[in-house]
């Protein structure tokens, strides 16, 4: 059988990978994708139909290439994103295999590199990257027995509100998905239950700046590791609708019940914790403290923006807060269905080498992992805040590139003076 020998191997052709890509070809470091599924495929098959990116368009992008017919401000419909990122390949000419599956990875044997079995057989590579993003297994905690006669659904598999069973829907988990889910279903005129957790709350936008901007010049996306206590805090936001401010009292008010973190279940019945009081009042606390900053930094600074005294105001406290519900039934609520808006978790099980810590997380310095030879890239916090962005990890591609071209420079000469020597 032969093998294909590639110098670096890109495994996941998402928003990553396409980073990696341009970053390799400009460094001249000879490189090859593969992607089991399309270019950008969770944008297109694991997200719901109307979501938006939660970013504006200036801001959630390469700097090589805007976004095609949408303005600066706009939030960009899930498919045109993946648009992007495949015309951005096609721009780069990439070379992206798509449809063939990596199931592994093992370190050669006294030679250097790794030998890659795939679903199209077996390459050999120097390098591997691993560009397959932080959002792979969808996590449901094992809380509601599958059993209980309830449609039971990760945020992932959702589509629209025409899926579900009629009925009341539990939605469970506060951040950026889970909100804008429970949201869609209370216009759709869905009655609309939403376990809320500890979160942050950022404004959409504040004096007439997004909050993406405002993050950039307070210098908070460049923050090199999560504050204390803050390394899994989901964050609530939201492009739907042309952007707007997450605000729970005000999902309240539109017939939203809010409850607290869900805890356990048990005959038909799930109870809360009575922590939702305390879980907005710590999301109310980083939203005031994003618009003191931001204030700050107008009078420091002498910028001309307007004020938005409108952006303090905190809305009245819903009966769902005042009187929390800690037990429902969840028949005679009449809940047919429950979301797990609960995040995902990484799996690395066909890269069989050890750069692994005992949670199953990669152990890397940006990226760069305690393996000679394997890469990281689209990890959370992977440099910095703004690893998980799409700007983001176009950076954090260009020092994993520039590291994987620094080494090659290294046993470009070794094999050079090798060859001196042997000829002298």
């Amino acid at each position: 059988m032969s093998v294909e020998k590639v110098d670096t191997l890109v495994v996941g052709a998402g928003q990553a990978g396409v980073a990696m890509s341009e970053h390799l070809g400009k460094s001249g470091v000879p490189y090859l994708v593969l992607e089991r599924d399309r270019i950008a495929e969770r944008w297109r098959s694991g997200r719901w139909d109307s979501l938006v990116a939660n970013g504006p368009a200036w801001h959630d992008r390469f700097p090589g290439m805007e976004f095609p017919g949408a303005g600066p401000d706009a939030f960009v419909a899930k498919e045109k994103v993946a648009d992007y990122f495949v015309a951005y390949a096609e721009k780069i000419a990439a070379p992206i295999r798509c449809g063939v599956e990596v199931r592994e990875v093992r370190r050669n044997v006294g030679r250097p590199g790794f030998r890659v079995e795939t679903s199209d057989g077996v390459i050999e590579a120097r390098n591997i990257v691993a560009s397959t993003g932080p959002f792979q297994n969808p996590v449901i905690p094992a809380v509601v027995p599958e059993d209980a006669g309830l449609m039971q659904i990760h945020s992932s598999s959702y589509r629209n509100p025409g899926q579900l069973p009629e009925g009341a829907v539990l939605v469970v988990g506060a951040g950026s998905s889970g909100v804008q889910i429970a949201d869609e279903l209370l216009r759709a005129g869905k009655r609309v239950y939403l376990s809320v957790g500890p979160h942050d709350r950022p404004p959409r936008a504040y004096r007439g700046r997004d909050f993406c901007w405002w993050l950039g010049v307070l210098g908070k996306w460049d923050a090199a590791t999560p504050g204390p206590g803050t390394e899994h805090v989901t964050i609530a936001v939201s492009g739907a609708r042309g952007g707007e401010t997450i605000d729970f009292r005000r999902l309240a008010g539109q017939g939203m019940i809010l409850l607290g973190r869900t805890e356990d279940y048990k005959e038909g019945g799930l109870t809360f914790a009575p922590d939702l009081a305390e879980n907005l009042a710590r999301g109310d606390a980083n939203y005031m403290s994003l618009l003191d900053e931001a204030d700050a930094y107008v009078v420091r600074n002498g910028v001309d923006l307007p004020e938005d005294p409108e952006a303090r105001r905190i809305e009245p406290e819903p009966k769902c807060v005042t009187d929390p519900i800690l037990e429902l039934n969840l028949a005679d609520a009449g809940i047919t269905s429950i979301i797990w808006a609960t995040g995902f978790t990484v799996d690395y099980s066909w890269l069989k080498v050890d750069v692994f810590d005992e949670k199953g997380r990669p152990k890397h310095q940006r990226g760069v992992s305690s393996e000679p030879g394997i890469y990281f890239l689209g990890l959370p916090w992977q440099s910095r805040r703004g690893s998980s962005f799409i700007w983001g990890v176009w950076h954090d591609a260009k020092f994993v590139a520039d590291h994987i071209s620094t080494q090659r420079k290294y046993l470009e000469y070794h094999e050079s003076a090798k060859r001196v020597t042997e000829e002298a």
